[in-house]
């Protein structure tokens, strides 16, 4: 049986970080969408790799327990969270209704403080990004010990920056089928249901 203080941990961290980052999200979908348009690609993809391994340090730290006590505070970031979410569906079902918008080439115009700046809010405006990686990953990383923990860090830190670059540089394979504005259009339409989706969750669960 391996000890929960060996490299092994590392292996587990990657595993528990992939699952959980993997899952389709608005986070996810505007790194695809960004790499698509090869637009601010290096910036994004460190702004998610560097805010999740804030976050998963901070669960490491302990402070995912006093966040288990701070139940205002989550409703808050709740709120806001839905708040954005929503505003962006409807930014992102207008592109969808309007075609003139939909050319590859127009998608790539906005600057690199507003790609960032919505990047940064798609992650901590996210309350399940604060109990899935400060409170769950925390748990998990603490129950591995002293040494184990931090080498479950490691590995779940690794499987963020692995998945998001693969995600933002790799998106550009799909660029052939995304030549046509009807795919754009799909894209766009998909991302708004998504967000609405996910908003109006939030605003559920209050």
């Amino acid at each position: 049986m391996l000890s929960t203080n060996d490299p092994a941990s590392a292996l587990v961290g990657f595993g528990v970080g992939l699952s959980l980052i993997v899952a389709i999200g608005a986070q996810n979908a505007f790194v695809l969408r960004q790499g698509l348009t090869r637009s601010h690609v290096l910036p994004i993809v460190a702004v998610c790799a560097l805010s999740d391994a804030i976050l998963i340090l901070a669960g490491i730290s302990g402070i995912g327990t006093l966040l288990g006590h701070a139940p205002s505070l989550i409703t808050f970031v709740r709120i806001a969270g839905a708040v954005f979410l929503l505003s962006y569906a409807i930014f992102a079902a207008k592109r969808a209704l309007r075609p003139q918008t939909l050319a590859p080439d127009q998608h790539g115009n906005g600057s690199r403080l507003a790609a960032v700046t919505m990047a940064l809010a798609l992650t901590w405006l996210n309350p399940h990004v604060y109990l899935d990686t400060v409170v769950l990953m925390g748990s998990i990383a603490n129950g591995r010990g002293e040494i184990g923990r931090w080498w479950f860090a490691a590995g779940a830190i690794t499987a963020s920056v692995v998945w998001f670059s693969a995600l933002g540089y790799g998106a550009r394979l799909l660029t052939p089928l995304f030549a046509k504005p009807n795919a754009w259009r799909i894209l766009d339409a998909l991302i708004a249901v998504m967000m609405a989706v996910l908003g109006i969750s939030l605003l559920v669960e209050l």
